[in-house]
């Protein structure tokens, strides 16, 4: 489960960043997680709490916006929403559309102490 070290990889930045920052506690953590970023949302959920385990994000909660699979259609010219990453236009019906947005895992936003 390649969210596990995700997870920590998360609990590292956050450490630099309570070092850099002087905070002392992470209270919320929001994830921007895109559909098409290959990240199982609910293993990144079950991971998260371990990961952060006698760290300054032990008592944070974790909190995860899950944009829209977003795709530009070279075709007929327009921004589309996409549920699968191959899906064809669902204006024009053509494929090979090239993604735009929903690729994205990134820290959005802390709260932190």
């Amino acid at each position: 489960m390649h969210e596990l070290s995700l997870c920590e990889s998360i609990r590292r930045i956050l450490e630099d960043e309570a070092r850099r920052h002087a905070f002392e506690r992470v209270t919320r953590v929001c994830l921007e997680v895109g559909p098409f970023s290959g990240v199982e949302v609910e293993a990144l959920r079950f991971g998260f709490p371990v990961a952060m385990r006698d760290s300054v994000a032990s008592q944070a909660r974790l909190e995860i916006v899950e944009p829209q699979g977003r795709a530009w259609c070279t075709a007929c010219g327009r921004e589309v929403v996409i549920a699968e990453r191959f899906d064809p236009c669902p204006h024009c019906a053509r494929p090979g559309l090239d993604v735009i947005g929903g690729t994205e895992l990134r820290i959005r936003e802390l709260e932190v102490q």
